[in-house]
């Protein structure tokens, strides 16, 4: 195990190798970097995380020989009792969690929906030992595994849903901002312009800012003046 940081060039370097391998189930240099980082955060080199972890459905994933070895060096420790295709059964230990005996059968998972996944159906056996080893460390132990899941399990879930792409930002000039600002009628027209605000430099955001509160008030003043209440939107521009 090293603790010594690896600089983020090298990383990205790293990142750039293990995406255009194709291998571990990386598709982008961003998985790659994100998944090295987070070896390098638990103390080891980077490169581990191709050893050790799978993108699977878009998951992060620790690799059950991965997850049972981490274990082990913790100080659990396994013993199996029936491991057949149909069945199989592991009594995992830990000083500070105790004994747990944990099973799982091709029936539970059937009855669970995961056995529709090709791969359950040609390696039941190694697939059921996976189950037990997540269910058991995460039981007796979970620090050593902090929510990851094996490919396994990853495998049986549903794909994460797509993320959404961040509304497109107007962008603007520090004078079609200010013109903007001294055309607002409502507060709620002057808060539309943050997002282009926030885009100016400093010295343009900072005047811009101003100039809106100043257009804010004499709205308000207006509003007053007329007997018309606000609306509860008309909150504080910027």
């Amino acid at each position: 195990m090293s603790t010594a940081l690896v600089p983020v060039d090298q990383v990205e370097r790293m990142a750039l190798a293990v995406a255009k391998s194709g291998l571990f189930g990386v598709k982008t240099p961003d998985q790659a970097m994100a998944l090295m980082l987070i070896a390098q955060a638990e103390g080891l080199h980077p490169a581990i995380a191709a050893r050790d972890y799978h993108v699977i459905n878009g998951r992060p994933t620790l690799k059950a020989d991965a997850m049972l070895a981490r274990f082990q060096t913790a100080g659990g420790s396994v013993r199996w009792g029936e491991y057949t295709d149909q069945r199989v059964v592991g009594t995992f230990s830990h000083p500070q969690g105790g004994s747990v005996e944990v099973a799982w059968t091709v029936d539970m998972a059937t009855a669970a929906g995961l056995t529709k996944n090709p791969t359950w159906r040609s390696y039941p056996r190694q697939m059921l030992r996976a189950r037990c080893i997540s269910e058991g460390i995460r039981t007796v132990f979970p620090g050593v595994v902090v929510g990851t899941y094996t490919p396994e399990e990853a495998e049986d879930m549903a794909p994460p849903p797509p993320r959404q792409p961040e509304p497109a930002v107007e962008v603007l000039d520090f004078a079609a901002v200010m013109r903007r600002i001294d055309a607002a009628k409502t507060v709620d027209e002057l808060n539309t312009l943050k997002p282009a605000i926030k885009q100016l430099d400093r010295d343009g955001r900072a005047e811009a800012t101003d100039a809106a509160k100043v257009r804010a008030g004499q709205i308000r003043a207006a509003l007053e003046a007329t007997d018309i209440e606000p609306t509860e939107a008309s909150d504080e521009p910027i």
